[in-house]
């Protein structure tokens, strides 16, 4: 059986990254056939109902990147 990681190590970083990205863009168009399971929704929608209830509770996405540069996560 063809170790496919171990073949892919056989050709340069550029084209592995561009096979990478290739493989993404087709699990991308197929991602609607993958259910969301009815937890994930209610998880979604609890969240959402506490930052309604508090919008001034989140941070901007500014703010996420700068505490993520800044390892004040």
């Amino acid at each position: 059986m063809i170790n496919i990681v171990e073949e892919t190590k056989k050709i340069g970083i550029k084209k592995r990254i561009e096979l990478v990205h290739k493989i993404w863009d087709g699990i991308v168009e197929e991602t609607q056939e993958i259910p969301v399971p009815d937890w994930h929704k209610e998880e979604l929608e609890r969240r959402n109902e506490k930052y309604m209830k508090n919008p001034e509770s989140g941070l901007s996405w500014e703010k996420v990147k700068e505490n993520i540069r800044d390892n004040n996560v």
